[in-house]
C-alpha cells in the first residue's frame, strides 16, 4: 500500500497481485493498482481519517483520482456509497468531519472509501478492533453483505477467532511473523488443526458447553525451536489439496501452553 517510510526496505519475497510484484513494479501500474484493485480498511478510524477534513471529500478525493467523474458526481457517489453501507441521512452526513461521527460510523466511512473505485480485494486490519461488541457484530455484517453484493475478496487480519469462524472461507495462521497452517476450508481447521500453535491456540478458547475445567494458558513468550527450524525456515508440509503446515521441530511442544489456568 506505499506506507513504509521511504528509508525502510523490503529485502525478501514478493507481492503479487494479477501476476505482478507490486514491490518490483515502481510505475504506473501499481499506483493504478492501489485504490482501484487493492483498496484497505484500518484498525482505528479515528487515526485514518483526517480530522480537519470533511468526509465526503475524503470519499470524493479517490474516485476522482481514479475515476472520470468530476467533483459534483464524486460527491453524489459519495452519498450513494455512505447509505450503502449504512450511515442515516448521508445528504447531510457528507458534510460533517469525523469528530462528529461515532467509532462505528467512522468504520463506515472508512469501508465506504474502501469500496470507492470498484476494488477487487481489500485488505482489512483489524477493523473491529476499536469498537464495542454490538458495533463489532455489525460491520462484520456489513462486511458479509459488501462481499456478497460486490464479489470482493477480504484479506482480513485479526486476532479474533471467533470473527474468522464468522466471516471467512479460508485461513492462514501466522507465529512469530510466519505462516505455519494453512487451509482453504475454514472448518477444517476448527475440527482437527495440524499445527501445535493452531492447537494452542484452539485450546486458549474458554467453552461454555460441558463441566467446567481449567484453561489452558498461552504463554507470551515463544517455544523453543531447533536451531536447524530457526534457520533454514523449510517450506510447508502437504497435508491434503488445499491444506499446508509448516514442519515443526519445537524441543518442546508443551511450552506451548503454560501450566496456569483459571477455573
Amino acid at each position: 500500500m506505499g506506507l513504509l517510510p521511504s528509508n525502510v526496505r523490503v529485502t525478501s519475497g514478493s507481492i503479487k497481485f494479477q501476476g505482478i510484484d507490486l514491490l518490483a513494479d515502481k510505475g504506473k501500474y501499481r499506483k493504478s493498482v492501489l485504490g482501484t484493485g487493492i483498496s484497505m480498511v484500518f484498525q482505528e478510524p479515528s487515526v485514518a481519517l483526517n480530522p480537519v477534513m470533511k468526509i465526503g471529500k475524503q470519499i470524493t478525493d479517490s474516485l476522482v483520482e481514479h475515476s472520470d467523474l468530476n467533483r459534483r458526481q464524486a460527491r453524489e457517489r459519495a452519498i450513494d456509497l455512505m447509505d450503502q453501507v449504512g450511515i442515516r441521512d448521508p445528504e447531510k452526513r457528507v458534510d460533517d468531519f469525523p469528530f462528529q461521527l461515532s467509532g462505528g460510523m467512522k468504520q463506515r466511512v472508512m469501508i465506504a472509501a474502501a469500496i470507492a473505485c470498484g476494488p477487487e480485494l481489500i485488505l482489512c486490519d483489524e477493523p473491529t478492533t476499536a469498537l464495542d461488541v454490538t458495533i463489532q457484530a455489525q460491520i462484520i455484517d456489513l462486511f458479509k453483505k459488501l462481499r456478497s453484493e460486490l464479489k470482493v475478496s477480504l484479506l482480513y487480519v485479526t486476532h479474533d477467532i471467533g470473527v474468522v469462524a464468522e466471516l471467512c472461507d479460508a485461513i492462514s495462521v501466522m507465529y512469530s511473523g510466519r505462516i505455519v497452517e494453512q487451509v482453504d476450508d475454514i472448518n477444517k481447521v476448527f475440527s482437527n488443526p495440524q499445527h501445535p500453535y493452531t492447537k494452542a491456540l484452539l485450546s486458549a478458547i474458554p467453552r461454555i458447553d460441558g463441566p467446567i475445567q481449567r484453561l489452558k494458558g498461552l504463554e507470551n513468550t515463544a517455544p523453543s525451536l531447533t536451531q536447524r527450524s530457526q534457520e533454514l525456515a523449510p517450506p510447508m508440509t502437504l497435508v491434503e489439496p488445499g491444506w499446508e503446515i509448516a514442519p515443526f521441530e519445537f524441543s518442546d511442544l508443551n511450552q506451548l501452553w503454560s501450566s496456569s489456568s483459571h477455573e
